[in-house]
């Protein structure tokens, strides 16, 4: 587990990428001052929203890169590579809010009977993979709690984000996994 201070110096270093990135068109670098923990190789994901509406998310399910390489990687690709959105403008640099959701590995959940999967999901505090074949979706913890979901809806919801039928987990060839995620937001 993560202290409030790194969580607060993650979104230092993410808004620094993005800032960067978006005035100067320049990467920056791991700064000299990260502690070495925060290099440990883990999961994140960067939101960027925009008076309380998403304005990009991009992140790394699997723990691939260090920590800190990570979080300015996906900040700098939330802020211009989320399809769903246009590349962010430097007048929205001053209006967007960031948060930094670090991800526990991704854990396979194992039922005999699909119907059980409901029953091993906490909303909340799991975020889900469901994946089939080519087709992988991924929701974040927070994104249950934030738009009511109970944990069927939750399953469905995956299950459409990984471009599949809402129903696939009832499926036996679908694979489910869950993760926990530390959530920090800008304050």
């Amino acid at each position: 587990m993560l202290r409030k201070e790194d969580g607060n110096y993650l979104i230092r270093i993410a808004k620094k990428a993005i800032n960067e990135y978006i005035i100067n068109n320049t990467k920056i670098d791991v700064p000299k001052d990260c502690p070495e923990y925060l290099k440990e190789k883990l999961g994140v994901f960067v939101t960027l929203n925009e008076s309380k509406n998403l304005r990009g998310c991009i992140g790394y399910p699997e723990p691939i890169e260090p920590l800190i390489k990570a979080v300015i990687d996906v900040s700098i690709s939330a802020a211009t590579a989320d399809p769903r959105f246009p590349k962010l403008t430097e007048d929205e640099l001053s209006k967007i809010e960031i948060e930094v959701t670090v991800l526990t590995k991704p854990k396979i959940i194992q039922v005999s009977d699909p119907n059980e999967y409901p029953k091993k999901i906490a909303i909340g505090e799991d975020g889900l993979i469901i994946e089939k074949g080519f087709n992988k979706g991924l929701l974040l913890p927070q994104v249950a709690t934030e738009h009511g979901m109970d944990s069927e809806e939750f399953l469905s919801n995956t299950c459409m984000k990984a471009g599949l039928d809402y129903s696939c987990w009832l499926n036996s060839d679908v694979k489910i996994s869950s993760f926990q995620g530390q959530i920090f937001k800008e304050s």
